[in-house]
């Protein structure tokens, strides 16, 4: 996959997508994606990704997340370069904490919600990957997370968020808020809102696995 040409001033304006669709707040969330096979850009700790300049985007090794640039990376450096050395298939990874997607990641019962309850979960997200609580920033986290995403395009972090990965930053984009519309559904509806059939969401999925083979 050829990665992304982008410039420091297109990564900010993703970023601030991002939080203008309701994807982050503050200086939650964070964002990457891959200039080469060598090179990646995150935001900055500390950043605001709703204020996102190009100042405050860090350059970076992918091989272990250094600073190439002098710009410290978000502390959650580790869990982004390790995505994208273990997906060659992505470009981007998307660290966020939209409201309804991180009320269910704060429930007990976590692994057993069935979040495929609209179409646009099986066809364009897929199986969703869960995370126990880790301390945020720590490897342990990063290495959970990497561990996670190798079988899935997102995860949720019990208790903290949730990583979704892309070719593009459109894409990553969309399958974050595709399950915020999910996640917000379910939160809404309660017990009245079950999951579609599974024979529903085995052809929803062999549907998207065709029409990527047909894209390359």
């Amino acid at each position: 996959m050829e990665p992304i040409p982008a410039t420091f001033e297109q990564f900010a304006a993703a970023a601030r997508k991002c939080a203008a669709m309701g994807l982050i707040r503050c200086s939650s969330g964070n964002l990457s994606c891959r200039l080469d096979a060598q090179r990646m850009l995150v935001k900055a700790s500390r950043a605001w990704m709703s204020e996102l300049t190009e100042d405050e985007v860090a350059l970076c090794r992918i091989a272990d997340g250094a600073s190439l640039n002098g710009k410290t990376p978000s502390v959650e450096i580790g869990l982004h370069a390790g995505v994208l050395r273990t997906r060659p298939d992505c470009n981007v990874v998307l660290h966020f904490q939209s409201p309804a997607a991180t009320t269910l990641a704060c429930r007990r019962d976590l692994g057993q919600i069935g979040f495929s309850v609209i179409p646009e979960i099986p066809y364009y997200v897929g199986p969703i990957g869960i995370v126990p609580y880790i301390l945020p920033g720590t490897p342990e986290l990063a290495d959970a997370v990497v561990e996670a995403m190798r079988d899935h395009d997102l995860a949720v972090l019990a208790s903290h968020g949730q990583v979704t990965v892309g070719n593009d930053f459109d894409e990553a984009i969309q399958r974050a808020v595709f399950f915020e519309l999910a996640c917000e559904l379910i939160v809404r509806g309660g017990e009245r809102i079950e999951p579609l059939p599974q024979d529903a969401i085995d052809q929803l999925r062999s549907a998207s696995r065709r029409s990527r083979v047909k894209a390359v």
